[in-house]
């Protein structure tokens, strides 16, 4: 007999319900969807900012304002070519060549960013009318971002509309109500 048993593992007697055997602990968790790991992230990095705000800002005293810091912020580390009103390729989707004008974050990835951080608000506690990532401000500069992205690059932003099925064309001689409803 051996004086020092080993604890069996697969014992499931520990009183902490949230002690989950280090084997099955990574299998055992949900997987979080590419949307929500994005969230995650994107909503650590804006609590990364501010804590590195001068001065630190807490998130309840957070405002529009900072999050417009924030997109601007971010601008710096864009990947898309915005042309500006003195360059030649002004307008044109595909420049045969390149030019100088500035990389920004396309719109539509300040778009999806700014929903991310919407919800994630909500999530982690606050309140839906002081949501600073639905200001107006934000709204704003987000419509003025899209508009001189779509000058600049000859691309027209449309609003999707939803997809509704073909209206039924009713043809004259189709139906035998018809000869009833003529007269």
């Amino acid at each position: 007999m051996d004086p020092y048993p080993q604890p069996e593992t697969s014992d499931n007697t520990n009183p902490n319900p949230n002690f989950l055997p280090a084997a099955s602990s990574s299998s055992s968790q949900p997987t979080l969807s590419r949307y929500e790991n994005q969230k995650r992230r994107d909503w650590n990095t804006f609590c990364q900012y501010l804590k590195n705000h001068r001065p630190p800002l807490t998130l309840s005293r957070c405002s529009g304002a900072n999050v417009l810091e924030f997109l601007r912020y971010l601008d710096q580390f864009g990947k898309t070519k915005v042309h500006t009103p003195v360059c030649q390729f002004y307008g044109h989707p595909n420049p045969p060549c390149p030019c100088p004008c500035p990389l920004r974050q396309a719109w539509g990835s300040l778009d999806a960013l700014i929903g991310r951080l919407r919800a994630a608000y909500e999530e982690n506690g606050g309140q839906p009318e002081m949501n600073p990532f639905g200001a107006r401000a934000v709204r704003l500069y987000l419509r003025e971002i899209r508009d001189s992205q779509s000058k600049a690059r000859g691309i027209s932003y449309e609003k999707k509309k939803r997809k509704r099925p073909p209206p039924q064309e009713h043809q004259p001689g189709d139906d035998e109500d018809d000869d009833n409803n003529n007269n």
